[in-house]
């Protein structure tokens, strides 16, 4: 099958579209999507100059999806000296993984000139995942404690790297997947807050002083395409599921969309779409009104709505 824009042999067909496209139109489809993004989010401030450049913090696993949001960010940007990019990567002590995916951020970030950071479970908490998996005190999947300790050392590193923004590689199965997921527990408060933390115009979000605001460039690219594009660049991206992956109920959404967007295509976009409308409207209904006051854990003086944050008090069932 030729290219839908040239006579070129199709690498790939978006049903959603219709088009095929090769290798080079396909890659200019992808960087076109994330460049409106960052366009349509406002993530650019209009105070960012040459002399006082803005530090946009790039959440670097080494997966697929962090890879490309990296590529693609400094091809933007490269000639751009209002914007430095910062390749921040956490080590969670996953054996046999995570070393092979710092192995990864390591090679991009020095082919691109990039600056990178290093940050360990082992080194600011005193534990490894395949220990916490093992003792588990809290009998929850290995990802609940994981994503507090990861969301934890995002934040303070973001900070203290002096982060105007911090940016995360979730492609459009990832929040196609959080958006249902948040209609069917019928949370609106948070998705609300969702919005607020990293979705739509910066300029449209609620305050967050507390938080380095968060944002998603890679939202409109499905994960395939973005597994394709890796591949296509030859981008040193380690492409394998943590073996401690276990989110029964995400998987369960996952295949859902799956069935959906193979009989209907475009549900991932619509859904996701409509989402961030609603988002939007129950934002403004929630505004000012964060259901809790925020204070400091008396543990390490984290920004958090009970007296002990959740990564201290878990931190204190491992002990």
């Amino acid at each position: 099958m030729d290219c839908t824009r040239c006579d070129e042999e199709a690498v790939m067909h978006a049903a959603y579209s219709g088009s095929h496209l090769c290798a080079d139109h396909f890659r200019e489809s992808v960087e076109k999507r994330v460049r409106r993004r960052v366009r349509r989010d406002d993530l650019v401030s209009h105070d960012a100059t040459p002399e006082d450049p803005e530090t946009w913090v790039i959440g670097l696993s080494g997966g697929k999806d962090s890879v490309v949001l990296t590529q693609i960010l400094h091809e933007t940007f490269a000639e751009d000296p209002r914007i430095e990019l910062v390749g921040l990567t956490i080590h969670e002590g996953i054996e046999g993984y995570r070393d092979e995916s710092v192995d990864a951020c390591v090679e991009l970030s020095e082919e691109l000139g990039i600056r990178h950071e290093l940050v360990s479970y082992a080194e600011e908490f005193g534990v490894r995942m395949d220990e916490v998996v093992e003792d588990d005190p809290e009998n929850m999947a290995a990802c609940a404690y994981c994503g507090v300790f990861r969301r934890d050392l995002l934040e303070k590193y973001a900070e203290e790297l002096g982060a105007d923004l911090l940016l995360t590689g979730h492609n459009l199965d990832d929040e196609a997947q959080t958006a249902l997921m948040n209609f069917l527990e019928g949370d609106v408060e948070q998705i609300a807050k969702h919005f607020d933390a990293s979705l739509g115009p910066l300029s449209e979000r609620g305050e967050q002083e507390e938080f380095v605001p968060r944002a998603k460039p890679l939202r409109d690219v499905p994960e395939k395409e973005v597994a394709l594009y890796a591949h296509i660049n030859d981008l040193p991206a380690h492409i394998t599921e943590c073996p401690h992956a276990s989110e029964a109920y995400r998987g369960e959404i996952q295949q859902l969309l799956y069935d959906l967007e193979e009989n209907h295509p475009g549900t991932r976009h619509s859904i996701l779409a409509g989402y961030e409308d609603l988002a939007s409207i129950a934002a403004d209904e929630y505004s000012g009104d964060d259901g809790a006051d925020l204070q400091e854990c008396v543990e390490c003086g984290s920004t958090t709505t009970r007296e002990v944050c959740r990564k201290c008090s878990l931190l204190e069932s491992l002990a």
